[in-house]
This record gives C-alpha cells, sequence and structure tokens, in this order.
C-alpha cells in the first residue's frame, strides 16, 4: 500500500511524540519522583490552629515538598464535631493517603484510632501520652509522632505576677472533655498554689456555656488565666465581652488569644510549631525516619506578646521592661 506525503507525515508525528513520551517517562523514573497525597484534619478553625496548619505546609514545602508538583494536599475541618473527625479519617484511609496530619488533641486521637498502618503527624497537641497515641514521649512505639504545644506555665503566671503585682484569686475557664485544657490547668494552678495565689475554675461543655461560666466567676478574681483550649480558643470575643467590662485581663496560653482580645502571653509560635512538624513529615515521607523512633518534639522558640488596646480598655498600664521586645497586636 502506498502512502501519500500527508499520511507519512502523520505517522512520522505519531512516532516522534511516542518517542518523546517514552523519553519523559524515563526522565521522570530517573528522578524517582512521586506525587505523596497527605490528608490534614483540622479540629476546628481558630487563629492557633490555622497558623499550625499553614506552617506545616511551608514546613513541607522548604524540604520540596510542593502542592502541584510532587504533593496533593486533602484539607479538612471538623467544626469541632466527634463525627466530622471520624468520617474524614475514613475518608483518608479509603484515599491510602501517604501521611495524616491531624491538627489539635481530638484530632489526633481519632486518627489513632483508625488506623495503625499510615503515619500519622500530630501537632497543636499538649500530651500525647495522656491522649494514649503514643507510648513515651521518647519513643512513641507506633505509627504516632509530632509536635507538642505544651505552654510554659511558670513563666505565663510569673507574666502574670508582673502585670497584676497584687493579685490574689485567678480565674480559668476550659472545656471539661478537652485532656489537654485540663493537663495545662492543674500545671498552673500547682505553680499558681506555690506562689500563694488562689485559682476559681469553671468548666463548660460548648462555646455556648463561656457567657455563663465567665460571669459566675468574674466578680470573685483578679486576672483570667486561659490554656491552649480549642472551644475558648474559638470563641475568644465571647470570653471578652464579659472580662473587659469588668476591667480584668486575660492572661493566654497562645499568641492567636492575645490577638483576639487578650492581654498578654509568653507562648508558642503556632506557625513555627507547625513548621517543626512539616519537617518532621518530610522525614517520614523521604524514609529516613519511622514516627514509632521519632521523639515528640517541643516548641524551639516562645515569644512575648502584648495587646495594648485590650491594657488601654481595661485600665492596665504595661511595664517597659515587658513591652520592650515584645510583640505587639495592630
Amino acid at each position: 500500500m502506498r502512502m501519500t506525503k500527508l499520511t507519512k507525515c502523520v505517522v512520522l508525528g505519531i512516532a516522534a511524540l511516542g518517542i518523546l513520551a517514552t523519553a519523559g517517562c524515563g526522565q521522570q523514573a530517573e528522578k524517582g519522583e512521586k506525587t505523596h497525597k497527605v490528608g490534614i484534619v483540622q479540629l476546628v478553625e481558630h487563629s492557633a490552629l490555622d497558623d499550625a496548619n499553614r506552617g506545616f505546609v511551608d514546613g513541607l514545602k522548604a524540604r520540596g515538598y510542593e502542592e502541584g508538583k510532587n504533593l496533593t494536599i486533602d484539607r479538612q475541618n471538623a467544626q469541632a464535631d466527634q463525627s466530622n473527625l471520624q468520617n474524614i479519617v475514613q475518608r483518608f484511609i479509603s484515599d491510602k493517603v501517604d501521611l495524616i496530619c491531624a491538627i489539635a488533641t481530638p484530632a489526633v486521637q481519632s486518627a489513632a484510632n483508625a488506623t495503625k498502618e499510615i503515619p500519622i503527624v500530630g501537632t497543636a497537641v499538649t500530651d500525647y501520652v495522656s491522649a494514649k497515641v503514643v507510648k513515651s514521649n521518647d519513643a512513641p512505639g507506633g505509627n504516632v509522632t509530632g509536635t507538642s504545644d505544651i505552654s510554659p506555665v511558670s513563666e505565663q503566671i510569673d507574666l502574670l505576677m508582673k502585670l497584676y503585682p497584687n493579685a490574689k484569686t485567678i480565674g480559668t475557664i476550659y472545656t471539661s472533655s478537652e485532656v489537654n485544657s485540663e493537663i495545662q490547668v492543674k500545671a498552673m494552678t500547682e505553680y499558681a498554689q506555690s506562689k500563694g495565689l488562689t485559682v476559681r475554675v469553671a468548666t463548660i461543655s460548648t462555646v455556648n456555656d463561656i457567657q455563663q461560666a465567665a460571669q459566675s466567676i468574674v466578680n470573685d478574681v483578679d486576672v483570667f488565666y486561659e490554656p491552649t483550649d480549642n472551644v475558648i480558643a474559638s470563641a475568644m470575643p465571647t470570653l471578652t465581652s464579659v472580662t473587659d467590662p469588668a476591667g480584668k485581663g486575660i492572661i493566654c496560653a497562645f499568641a492567636g488569644g492575645v490577638a483576639a482580645g487578650g492581654l498578654a502571653t509568653k507562648g508558642i509560635d503556632y506557625y513555627k510549631l507547625g513548621m517543626q512538624t512539616g519537617e518532621m513529615a518530610a522525614d517520614i515521607l523521604e524514609g529516613k525516619k519511622k514516627p514509632s523512633e521519632m521523639k515528640i518534639e517541643t516548641a524551639r522558640d516562645l515569644m512575648v506578646v502584648v495587646n495594648k488596646k485590650t491594657a488601654e480598655k481595661i485600665g492596665l498600664t504595661i511595664p517597659a521592661d515587658i513591652l520592650s521586645g515584645a510583640t505587639i497586636v495592630p
């Protein structure tokens, strides 16, 4: 069968495309490139967890894992609903993700309960041992590792005492179902009592309980201390709507709480904590380490944050030595 010039051109063109396609596949194989799938499950939307989420993605990117190139990310927010957490994690398992990033204690608990095979890195988790997702902080022993946001409680209470040198009673409100909050409040109470301070505690179950809980103790305390409680963090304006008119400041365990109306903190930069977590995830994706042998890491950097607008609202003068070197909320 004789070929026309047009037919010859078509055949040659198809052959050339085939050669290029084969060459492209060969180059990809030589590089050993793979697109990794990562699922991120975040308990609820608030500044601290949002920052940790953003830092995690940037931490991966700094190690060469970038969306659109060699990484796909499925981002999910559970909106503080336990059934949502379970459904999200099951979706990740069905999609056969290579790694799960779980942000906040209930998220890492849901992920750890659902899978023992997929590597899990947690962040914004206070105590992995108390959460029963690792055997020990030094040797997790399973498929879970990550970073802890355990607060420097003693330094935060020292800051509180500098701001309120005449304080006698501290008020604190936390979610009774959050293990991380309970741990922090216990540590805070022990340290505060060692300094001669009394602590008044009110517990809540949901956002709807915050206002009533605050009103129940606001007249009996000199200042408030708030741990890294996810329910409180998601609704700081509800708490400050009670504390501000009473002239009572809130020392927060996290910077996001200060930005949302609290008075001050000496605490964790959640974006940097997220970046640490991203670096740990990169080690796992690269096959350098297994979660079982990766120690739980704590925050490398602490920062003092002050909200001058809140100080003005409640009529408090911030000492100059605290302001110097502090990050001031805009």
